[in-house]
């Protein structure tokens, strides 16, 4: 860890006289980019990333297969409890977003939902992981119901206190960079675990379960205190004017925020193509390279090299900006799904340098978007007074979510009607549509989301020119506010 924290630095600037007295923290406003967050703390900040990541893979992967086998649910059952909860916890993010925003207590805005969500998370964690032997769908629904709201209200206002840490342009991608470094170790323990877990816990499908959850329970209990009191949360600078938010409004608001749609599009292309890969990847590996066992191996690969690639595309984006960088980032994965359709059965060399890439370009897109929605907030602050980094940051979770549900709903079915049959051993014409959809339905999404960012407008002297009108303003001046 000390040498992934290591690398980060080495593309930051020094952090001169940053702390004193341990939590003090001096910021100066007129040139915010001149202070740098703490290495230590900012690691222990990013630490709530690992356990909201770590749930993500038995959720997805394990835990529909375990429940079908050890209560005799349906999968189609489990099935529509997974789909109903996730659109359970698509709706709720705005929610959860707009309040969290309007939130004021002397603990901050942000830290008593996280708090409140963690107990409500590890609550439906418990039912979903360590269910009594009576379980029915109606109990495992209102389980993961219960899990998937505590997840919502720690992530959404965690990813808008994440964007508020600091004002600088290049921080905010340094910030971004820890939490996705920190997501990928916890990736890695999600997908390591359950794999060693089912050769033990072969014929114990409730162990595997219990199992699962008890990492997740582990890594919520050391992330969340360190988290919560690794750095202060920055005051509100805009209070709520008691303007009343329902749905409509919320639409219309997040509709006419031009930057926010292009991220959010931006964002949608790239969950897209990543979407598509990760549905096709094992039955790519498993049928046409005829190697099933391979596939886990490759996963890891990945997910390895993307805890690399964090550090280095936070040194691109402070070279070329936020906008450049991901376009470079999409490009690069443009050229390198392209060169799978060489891969061809056999072929590994070439299959293994190409994860490696897949690894070092994959978060490259998500990185640099999750840091400019902060900048976006900003530029809407000016222009409205209002304070909506929580909305904001929810409605860039939803572009996430809503991007995998499609990527699975085209996907798979779109295989299935061009001949491919997992269960059946599929002739070669089939095997090379499958490949030709896993290389070229991702190739789609990152074109999609390059051409959507290409030009974006908010770089790093407009967000400086932003961040002087809004101190001016806040400090009782007249400024004029740019043209975004």
């Amino acid at each position: 860890m000390n040498s992934i924290t290591a690398s980060f630095d080495a593309a930051a600037p020094a952090n001169d006289d940053l702390v004193q007295d341990g939590l003090q923290i001096r910021q100066t406003r007129a040139d915010p980019s001149a202070q740098p967050l703490p290495t230590r703390r900012l690691l222990a900040f990013s630490t709530l990333w690992m356990p909201l990541a770590a749930v993500e893979v038995p959720l997805s992967t394990y835990v529909p297969p375990l429940y079908a086998g050890a209560f005799g649910l349906s999968l189609g059952t489990v099935g529509l409890i997974f789909l109903f909860a996730r659109l359970w916890d698509a709706v709720i993010d705005p929610g959860i977003g707009i309040l969290s925003d309007r939130t004021r207590s002397r603990f901050g805005r942000r830290r008593p939902w996280i708090f409140a969500g963690a107990w409500i998370f590890a609550f439906g964690a418990v039912g979903v992981f360590l269910p009594p032997a009576w379980f029915g769908p109606l109990e495992f629904s209102a389980a993961l119901f219960t899990l998937y709201l505590g997840y919502s209200m720690m992530a959404t206002p965690y990813s808008a206190w994440s964007g508020e840490l600091s004002a600088a342009y290049h921080e905010r991608t340094r910030v971004a960079s820890y939490g996705q470094g920190l997501m990928s170790v916890a990736l890695l323990l999600a997908l390591v675990v359950p794999s060693l877990l089912a050769q033990r816990f072969a014929h114990e499908p409730r162990y595997q379960l219990a199992s699962m959850g008890i990492m997740v329970f582990v890594l919520l209990a050391v992330a969340l205190p360190f988290s919560l009191r690794a750095l202060p949360e920055p005051a509100s600078t805009a209070p709520p004017r008691g303007e009343r938010t329902g749905f409509w409004r919320t639409t219309s608001l997040v509709l006419g925020e031009k930057l926010l749609i292009r991220v959010l599009a931006s964002n949608f292309g790239i969950r897209l193509a990543q979407g598509t890969r990760t549905a096709l990847f094992v039955f790519f590996v498993a049928h046409y390279m005829g190697s099933p066992a391979w596939a886990p191996a490759l996963f890891l690969l990945q997910y390895v090299f993307g805890i690399i690639a964090c550090p280095i595309w936070l040194a691109i984006g402070r070279r070329i900006g936020k906008g450049r960088a991901a376009v470079a980032g999409e490009l690069t994965q443009v050229a390198i799904n392209f060169a799978l359709l060489l891969v061809t059965p056999g072929a590994w060399p070439l299959l293994l340098l190409l994860t490696v890439s897949q690894g070092l370009a994959q978060g490259s897109g998500n990185l640099m978007l999750r840091a400019i929605v902060a900048d976006v907030a900003d530029s809407h602050r000016l222009k409205t007074g209002h304070e909506r980094t929580g909305l904001f940051y929810s409605v860039f979770s939803l572009s996430d979510k809503a991007a995998l549900a499609v990527a699975v709903g085209i996907a798979l079915p779109l295989i299935g009607w061009l001949g491919f049959d997992p269960r059946e051993v599929n002739p070669p014409e089939v095997l090379e549509h499958l490949k030709y959809v896993f290389a070229l339905g991702p190739v789609i999404g990152h074109i999609i989301s390059a051409s959507i960012i290409h030009g974006f407008p908010l770089d790093e002297k407009r967000h400086a020119e932003i961040r002087d009108s809004l101190t001016a303003r806040e400090s009782g001046a007249s400024v004029s506010a740019p043209t975004t």
